[in-house]
């Protein structure tokens, strides 16, 4: 088996024969993994994982996570669907929306789900209509844990929550109308490098905890960084659960009982056991550069060019081939590039290339730009593969459009 073959359970091109590409592939055995290592992090405390779906939304993965005793986090009214779809039950479902318009939040209500609500004309308006529903409220400690602006969302000119400078204001609506608050939030934001620094807005979610006397559970979010390549740095969860552990249990007394603590991964679960694989159109000198032209570009994986995200490539066509330095594009009308200058194994016409890490924040970001259509996805579990999402045809493209006959 080829080196990035060794990582999942199953011969990664022998999949591309049945399935084409070029294809997603996710392993459950490394989601069940990762999913253990987080939840063994932790020790004394009562520990609950709910799955941040908008990672990767696809219902039999959602289902496999459910079999794993996580809850859910949803973002939108339709991942609160997906969820009840993939059978969770509404109270293991927190939804926790920005932005969103009041009929939103009605329709969770409908369902039952527990909300998560992050602005404070809109908690005053939902409490005026259902005082007794009670509700978590999202804290923005003005926290920068990470280093990209696109995906660090607890710091001060964020949209997300409700800043901590507004605890006063906040109290005084909780008392005038009586809010059943069960339970208290933050998410600092994605691929956290400093762990005091996200330490250091725990402190602070945690001080505020305590105006708070009828709280169930304490979400801390998530976004531990993991590795994107060889050597690559990643949250220390061993280190970081020891240290929370430690905490909690200190403000269980503080506080005069025990609540549930909560994360809600996402990219830790998913990104590692997804990979991406795609077939190489062309390879093309220029008077510069090497290009490698494979079949995708950024409708199906826009991390690189929408984050400047770093994801590995590699040839598991030809492993052993001599390197040499490519620039890695798609098949867009654009400019589409996955990598510049980057030493791969020898690239031919033909070849196989797998981009790692292509679990989160790929395939739900994927669109159809320029007509292209969206890949097959597939799972991996206990040695067999399953189709888990048809590839999309020509048909599935139109299929919502309608005839007017006016240009007939």
């Amino acid at each position: 088996m080829k080196p990035e073959e060794k990582r999942f359970s199953l011969d990664l091109i022998d999949l591309t024969k049945k399935y084409g590409s070029p294809l997603f592939v996710y392993d459950t055995t490394i989601i069940q993994k990762q999913y253990e290592r987080l939840m063994n992090a932790f020790s004394g405390v009562h520990v609950k994982l709910h799955y941040a779906c908008k990672a990767l939304s696809n219902l039999e993965v959602l289902k496999f996570i459910r079999t794993l005793g996580a809850g859910l986090d949803a973002v939108s009214i339709e991942e609160v669907s997906l969820g009840i779809r993939a059978g969770y039950q509404p109270d293991q479902i927190c939804f926790t929306p920005s932005g969103v318009g009041f009929s939103e939040l009605e329709e969770a209500v409908h369902k039952g789900v527990k909300i998560n609500i992050d602005n404070l004309d809109m908690l005053e308006l939902f409490a005026q209509k259902y005082p007794e529903y009670p509700v978590c409220i999202r804290i923005n400690p003005h926290i920068m844990a990470g280093g990209n602006l696109k995906i660090s969302v607890g710091h001060i000119d964020s949209k997300f929550g409700i800043s901590i400078h507004q605890l006063p204001h906040l109290l005084k609506l909780v008392d005038h109308w009586n809010i059943p608050v069960e339970g208290i939030h933050m998410h600092t934001g994605s691929d956290i490098l400093d762990t005091e620094v996200f330490l250091g807005a725990v402190e602070i979610l945690l001080n505020a905890a305590k105006s708070f006397p009828n709280l169930k559970y304490i979400d801390l979010g998530s976004g531990f960084k993991v590795p994107y390549k060889e050597g690559d740095i990643e949250t220390n969860i061993e280190q970081l659960g020891q240290t929370i552990s430690t905490r909690m249990k200190a403000f269980y007394k503080e506080y005069g009982k025990e609540v549930d603590l909560i994360f809600e991964p996402g990219k830790f679960l998913v990104s590692e056991a997804g990979v991406l694989l795609t077939e190489v159109n062309t390879v093309k000198v220029s008077p510069s550069t090497l290009f490698a032209g494979v079949n995708t570009g950024f409708n199906h994986l826009i991390r690189p060019m929408f984050y400047n995200s770093y994801h590995h490539i590699e040839n598991i066509s030809n492993p052993s081939g001599n390197p040499r330095v490519y620039n890695v594009v798609g098949y867009l009308c654009e400019t589409d590039t996955f990598a510049v200058n980057r030493r791969i194994a020898e690239i031919r016409v033909g070849d196989i290339l797998s981009f790692r890490n292509a679990g989160a924040y790929c395939f739900t970001m994927a669109s159809n730009y320029n007509s292209r259509l969206k890949p097959a996805e597939v799972l991996l579990h206990q040695g067999k593969d399953y189709l888990v999402r048809r590839r999309e045809s020509f048909e599935d493209l139109v299929k919502l459009q309608k005839k007017t006959g006016l240009f007939d």
